[in-house]
């Protein structure tokens, strides 16, 4: 394989409708691989409006099986099509009562290779997630896919360091960060931290972010999605604050041992000193 993987993100607004949406996903995969893009990611809970705004029971609606449910199978048809790695972020129902906020990640034959839980949930004004989704108990997987080895972390994962080296230990080479999150709240973070994330662990990062305002409440969904390197320099420019926007970008893999030589943050760690970190 190339050093060199041509990659792509979607961040877009909510159209109104799963139908909709899901269509102009679609869309965007297929511009996204006619510029030769090897491998997308979308948006957090892609298909769906940011329902966490509100809590209300008439949004467990919006869960399905992973990956045994209509998307995966439609986007799991549209990556044998392309021949392109498909990051897919879902509300996912395991079954009644059991719902998680979930990405499966799709290779370029059509092959669910798996999926990713997200771990951290928030609980605050405008994101209500605790209502809608248990914590995640997949651990942090990284997988084999034709376009490298990719990892996922979700939204508020990115304020908690440990599952970004959870990943990097595993190989991760890209890790997509689907995610929706607001003007206002903490938009200062959304250039410092997976740019510094990206740094410590020495990978690239796909940062996604929604756009506009939804029907369910005043969240800002900023966009200003990117990717990073292992440097922590965005590569190319950063997407609309407003505007949908497919990115895609050429990321040459062989900065990462370029990087891991330079920087030897991998040799230097201390595990053995770590353990007061995850005491109770």
């Amino acid at each position: 394989m190339s050093p060199v993987v041509r990659a792509a993100l979607v961040q877009a607004k909510w159209t109104g409708d799963t139908t909709s949406m899901v269509d102009r996903h679609e869309a965007y995969a297929r511009e996204a691989a006619a510029q030769g893009a090897r491998v997308i990611g979308f948006q957090e809970v892609f298909n769906a409006p940011y329902f966490c705004q509100v809590q209300e029971p008439e949004h467990y609606q919006w869960a399905e099986p992973v990956p045994d449910g209509p998307t995966t199978a439609r986007m799991s048809a549209l990556a044998r099509e392309l021949g392109m790695v498909i990051v897919v972020p879902v509300y996912e129902r395991e079954q009644s009562g059991f719902l998680y906020n979930t990405a499966a990640v799709i290779d370029a034959d059509g092959t669910v290779l798996g999926k990713y839980r997200k771990h951290h949930i928030p609980q605050l004004k405008g994101f209500w997630e605790k209502y809608y989704f248990r914590p995640g108990n997949l651990g942090w997987p990284v997988f084999d896919t034709a376009a490298g080895r990719i990892g996922v972390y979700i939204c508020y994962d990115r304020h908690f360091p440990e599952g970004w080296r959870a990943l990097g230990l595993a190989g991760a080479q890209l890790v997509y960060n689907p995610s929706a999150t607001s003007r206002g709240l903490s938009s200062y973070l959304w250039q410092l931290e997976q740019p510094a994330a990206a740094v410590a662990n020495e990978y690239f990062i796909a940062a996604i972010n929604r756009v506009g305002v939804e029907e369910y409440g005043d969240n800002d969904f900023y966009g200003t999605s990117y990717f990073v390197d292992p440097r922590g320099q965005f590569v190319g420019p950063v997407a609309s604050d407003h505007d949908e926007e497919l990115v895609v970008r050429d990321l040459d893999f062989g900065v990462i041992d370029e990087v891991r030589t330079q920087w030897q943050f991998y040799r230097d760690r201390r595990p053995d000193a770590y353990g007061p970190l995850t005491e109770a």
